[in-house]
């Protein structure tokens, strides 16, 4: 009887082993399939304007963002390398890309960025780097909408990144008049788009959104 209890006792365990070894390995595959839980990805400056950012010719800016996604909130912090001194931006996400995921100007861009969403200054140093993070709901979730019941303004994602010359006069060696600003900044008297996020080549949104639907254009919540 001892030893036919000895043999039910290690059936038991190893029953029990390969249950709990099957459920390590399904955790395992659905961490997996999960979304991811961090991003980061680059700007593309706008060409035009590349003059009036590059601090010397040796290095071009580059402005990287990392999101991370939280239980109640999410946070995004922006670093800026090489870019002229003393720089003021104001950073948003917005509606619409100004680029293609191969990061070229579109051609078919609509003329204007959609909802715009404002959320954070961006101020460059003296030696030509700046950072800013903010905290707010961002991954596959952000959205503006007007709820106005005389304005039909039904719910809009904006998951893209991008941030514009707070002084117009900053850009305007570059082209750009001062004197028709645009109004991405606190005083609505900002210059042009400095750099911005690109889509991404298969789902065709912005890079907030962690996890696309399988309906083109569309991001699970």
């Amino acid at each position: 009887m001892k030893n036919l209890f000895v043999v039910v006792c290690v059936a038991f365990v190893s029953i029990g082993s390969f249950a709990l070894t099957l459920h390590a390995q399904e955790a395992d595959l659905a961490q997996a399939n999960a979304s991811p839980a961090k991003k980061t990805f680059q700007l593309v400056a706008v060409p035009v304007e590349l003059p009036c950012l590059q601090g010397s010719t040796k290095n071009p800016p580059t402005a990287t963002v990392t999101v991370v996604q939280g239980k109640l909130n999410d946070t995004l912090t922006i670093h800026l390398k090489h870019f002229k001194p003393n720089l003021a931006f104001d950073l948003f996400t917005v509606q619409r890309s100004r680029f293609i995921s191969n990061g070229t100007l579109d051609p078919a861009f609509p003329g204007t960025f959609g909802l715009a969403w404002y959320q954070s200054d961006l101020q460059v140093n003296s030696g030509g780097s700046g950072n800013a993070k903010i905290q707010t709901i961002l991954v596959n979730q952000i959205f503006g909408f007007d709820g106005d019941a005389g304005v039909a303004l039904a719910p809009i994602n904006t998951f893209h990144v991008g941030f514009w010359f707070n002084d117009p006069n900053a850009a305007a060696t570059c082209g750009f008049d001062p004197a028709s600003p645009t109004p991405f900044n606190g005083e609505h008297a900002a210059g042009p788009l400095a750099m911005e996020s690109v889509p991404d080549a298969t789902s065709g949104l912005g890079p907030l959104c962690f996890d696309p639907s399988s309906t083109p254009g569309e991001c699970n919540p």
